[in-house]
C-alpha cells in the first residue's frame, strides 16, 4: 500500500503529514483488523481528500480537550459493518485527526502516565482514581467504557455513571468523589457527526497549564505499539455510581437559587427541551423540586445522537428553539429554555412587550442573570450596598461590556479571562487556594472546602479571598456556584427560572429588566460572527486569516479608524488581580466610535470568531426603541465590512 501512497504525495493527492501518519500507523502493526481494511478501502477508492482530512495531523488539545469527527464524510465499509443506513456504523472513522479508539486509548494512557506520576511526586500513595461521564452522542458509551477498561488494566479505580450525565456534573463529582481527574465523552453542540475527549483535574475544573502541557506531552509519547493490549474487548474495568452520586449533585445545585420561596409561590411556566441531550437527567427534577411548572417538549426528549428535530443541537441558534416556541404559546408559558447536548450551555426564549416568545443571546441572558444575583446578594446582607473589593464578577473578554459596566457600578471587582470555561475555573481555583492559605496563617486552621456551607463560604471569600458572584460567557455558558467548576446549564435553568419568578411576583417580565438595565447603564448590542473552514485546506485558511491580524493590522473599517489594537499574543495583559493573562493569539479592536470588536480562533471548532461590541448612551425609556434601530443599523453594516476583509485575508 505504501507505494501507491508515496506515488500519490507525488502527484500532489496526497499531503506529505498525511502520509507520514499513515506510514507510521500501517507501519506499526497495532490496528485492528477494521481500521487495516477501512484504510485500504479508502486507498482503493482514491478518497485522497478524506484521507488528507483524517491524516494531515493528530488531535490536539484545544479549549476543551480534544474533538473531531468520530463519523467520516465517506463511512467505509469496514467502519459500517452490519449497521443500516441511518445506524451508528459499528466503528468509529479511523485516523489519526478523527475520534476513535485509537485516539481515546492514547489519551487515556497519557493522562493516566501524567496522573500516576503526579501523584507520586507529591508523595500520595493512592490510586489514581479517574470519574467518567458522557453523553447521547455516537460512540459516547464505548468510549466511555474503554476508558474505563484501559484505566483498570493500567492500575487505576474508574468510577462512571450507568447513562448519561451532563458535563457540569462530571466537575462536580470529581471534588464529591476526591478523584485525581475526570473524563467526559461529548462534543457539546458540535454537529452529530463529532464527539470529543474532555478532561478535567481534581478541582474540578479543565486543564490549564502546567497540566495542559504535562498531559499533551505524555499522549504524545505513548508508543502506539502499546495500544494493542488496550483494544482486546474482553478487558473488564470500572464501578457504576451509585444514585446517590446524582442526588448529591442535585442537592448542591439546588443551593445555588437565592429565594427558592419565590418560585414556589409564583410557579413559572416553562417549557423545555434538553435538545436531545443530558438536560433532562438533572434539569428538569430541579425544577419540579423547586416548583416550577414544567412543561416537556416530548419530541425533543429523547437521547438521540441523529438529533433528528434540529439542525443543529446548539441552543445559541433560534432554529433549535422552534417547536420549544410553538408549544410555549400554545400554552401561554413565561419562557423557554433549551440546553445543548451535555448540558453545560442554556437558551432562553421569553415574552416580549408583543406577547410573543422573544430568544435572548448569551451575553443577554448572562447580564440579567448577574444583575439580579448581585441585586439579591446586597438585598438579603451578604454584599453590603456598595459593593465589595473582594466580590468579583467574572466574564471572558469576548463578552458583553455590559457585565463590565454593572460590575464597576455595583462596587465589584471585574475578573476578564480568556475564552474558555477552563480559565473562569482557574479564578475558582484561586480564590480556595488563597482562602486555604490566609486561614491557616491567620488562625492555624485547615478548611474542608466542599463540606464548609454555601453561607459560611460566602462569608470566608469575602473576608479573607474573593467571593465570584457570578461568572459566564457569551456562548451561553454561566456559573453560580463554586463547588462546580465548569459552566453548568442545570444550575442556569434553576436561577434562571428563579428570575423569571421574581419578576413575575412584580408584574415584569424579563424584557422589561433588560431594557432597564440599558436604560441605566446605555444599550449594549453585541455581534457574533464567524468564518468556518474545514479539513486540511481549512486549517491553512485559518492560521492565514489569524496571523495577518498581527502582520497587516486593519487600519479602518466602514470609514471608522481603528483607534488602538490589542494583540494578546504579544502585549503583556494582566487581569484585576495582578495575573498575567496567558498569551494567545487573540485581537481585540477599538474603534473611534464607541464601538470595538475582537477576532480569535475557535479551540474546539475549524471556525474564526467575531466579536463586535456597540454602545449608545440612553437617556430615558423612551428613547430606547430608536437608539435600538440606529445602533443595530450601524453594527450590520460594521459586520459585513468585517467579515468581508476576513475572507479576503483567508482566501487571497
Amino acid at each position: 500500500m505504501l507505494p501507491i501512497l508515496e506515488k500519490a504525495v507525488r502527484e500532489g493527492l496526497l499531503l506529505e503529514s498525511a502520509y507520514r501518519h499513515l506510514e507510521a500507523w500501517l507501519g506499526a502493526r497495532f490496528l485492528p483488523q477494521w481500521a487495516q481494511a477501512s484504510i485500504e478501502e479508502l486507498v482503493e477508492q482514491a478518497e485522497w481528500s478524506e484521507l488528507n482530512d483524517r491524516f494531515y495531523r493528530r488531535l490536539v488539545f484545544g479549549t476543551g480537550g480534544m474533538r473531531g469527527r468520530t463519523i467520516g464524510r465517506v463511512v467505509t465499509a469496514a467502519e459500517r459493518g452490519g449497521a443500516k443506513p441511518g445506524e451508528q456504523p459499528e466503528h468509529p472513522a479511523i485516523g489519526t485527526h478523527t475520534l476513535n479508539d485509537i485516539n481515546v486509548l492514547q489519551a487515556t494512557i497519557g493522562l493516566y502516565q501524567y496522573v500516576e506520576r503526579y501523584l507520586r511526586d507529591r508523595s500520595r500513595w493512592e490510586v489514581p482514581k479517574l470519574v467518567i461521564a458522557h453523553d447521547t452522542r455516537y460512540f459516547s458509551r464505548h468510549f466511555c467504557k474503554q476508558v474505563a477498561r484501559a484505566w483498570s488494566y493500567l492500575g487505576g479505580f474508574a468510577l462512571l455513571f450507568e447513562g448519561p450525565r451532563s458535563t457540569p456534573q462530571l466537575s462536580f463529582s470529581i471534588r464529591y468523589l476526591k478523584a485525581t481527574a475526570g473524563v467526559v465523552i461529548t462534543a457539546s453542540h458540535n454537529p452529530p457527526h463529532d464527539n470529543g475527549f474532555k478532561v478535567y483535574f481534581e478541582t474540578g475544573g479543565q486543564l490549564v497549564p502546567p497540566h495542559l502541557e504535562g498531559i499533551v506531552e505524555e499522549i504524545a509519547a505513548v508508543p502506539m505499539e502499546t495500544l494493542g493490549a488496550c483494544l482486546e474487548e474482553a478487558l473488564e474495568g470500572g464501578v457504576i455510581l451509585p444514585r446517590a452520586v446524582d442526588e448529591a449533585y442535585l442537592k448542591v445545585a439546588e443551593e445555588s437559587v437565592l429565594c427558592p420561596e419565590v418560585i414556589q409561590r409564583e410557579r413559572p411556566k416553562v417549557v423545555f427541551t434538553p435538545l436531545h441531550g443530558t438536560g433532562g437527567v438533572a434539569a428538569i427534577p430541579l425544577m419540579k423540586r423547586l416548583g416550577v411548572e414544567v412543561s416537556e417538549v416530548v419530541e425533543q426528549m429523547s437521547m438521540d445522537p441523529r438529533f433528528p428535530t434540529v439542525v443543529s443541537p446548539n441552543p445559541q441558534h433560534p432554529e433549535a428553539f422552534v417547536q420549544a416556541l410553538k408549544q410555549a404559546e400554545a400554552i401561554g408559558a413565561d419562557a423557554a429554555i433549551a440546553t445543548d447536548p451535555d448540558a453545560d450551555r442554556m437558551g432562553v426564549a421569553v415574552l416580549n412587550a408583543e406577547g410573543n416568545m422573544e430568544c435572548l443571546n448569551g451575553n443577554m441572558i448572562g447580564s440579567v442573570l448577574a444583575a439580579y444575583r448581585i441585586a439579591k446578594l446586597k438585598e438579603k446582607g451578604i454584599l453590603p450596598p456598595k459593593g465589595s473589593s473582594r466580590a468579583a464578577l467574572i466574564k471572558t473578554f469576548v463578552t458583553t461590556p455590559l457585565q463590565a459596566a454593572i460590575a464597576r457600578e455595583q462596587g465589584l471587582k471585574l475578573i476578564e479571562t480568556l475564552t474558555g470555561f477552563k480559565w473562569i475555573g482557574k479564578k475558582l481555583d484561586d480564590y480556595e487556594d488563597q482562602l486555604h492559605r490566609q486561614l491557616l496563617e491567620d488562625e492555624g486552621l485547615a478548611l474542608d472546602y466542599d463540606r464548609t456551607s454555601l453561607a459560611a463560604r460566602m462569608r470566608l471569600l469575602l473576608e479573607k479571598s474573593a467571593y465570584c458572584v457570578f461568572s459566564g460567557e457569551e456562548s451561553y455558558g454561566y456559573l453560580a456556584n463554586d463547588r462546580i467548576r465548569d459552566k453548568d446549564a442545570n444550575v442556569s435553568v434553576s436561577i434562571f427560572c428563579e428570575l423569571v419568578a421574581d419578576l413575575k411576583r412584580q408584574g415584569k417580565t424579563v424584557i422589561d429588566y433588560l431594557d432597564a438595565l440599558y436604560v441605566r447603564y446605555g444599550y449594549f448590542l453585541e455581534w457574533l460572527g464567524e468564518l468556518c473552514y474545514e479539513g486540511a485546506s481549512g486549517a491553512f485558511n485559518i492560521q492565514k486569516l489569524v496571523d495577518s491580524y498581527r502582520s497587516s493590522p486593519p487600519k479602518a473599517f466602514n470609514g471608522v479608524t481603528v483607534r488602538d489594537m490589542q494583540d494578546f499574543g504579544r502585549t503583556p495583559i494582566y487581569d484585576a488581580d495582578g495575573k498575567r493573562v496567558p498569551a494567545q493569539d487573540l485581537y481585540h479592536f477599538q474603534l473611534s466610535s464607541e464601538d470595538s470588536f475582537w477576532v480569535r480562533a475557535s479551540g474546539t471548532e475549524p471556525k474564526v470568531k467575531f466579536y463586535l461590541f456597540a454602545l449608545d448612551p440612553v437617556s430615558d425609556q423612551g428613547q430606547l426603541v430608536e437608539v435600538k434601530q440606529r445602533t443595530k443599523t450601524r453594527v450590520t453594516q460594521l459586520a459585513e465590512v468585517i467579515l468581508a476583509d476576513a475572507r479576503v485575508r483567508a482566501e487571497a
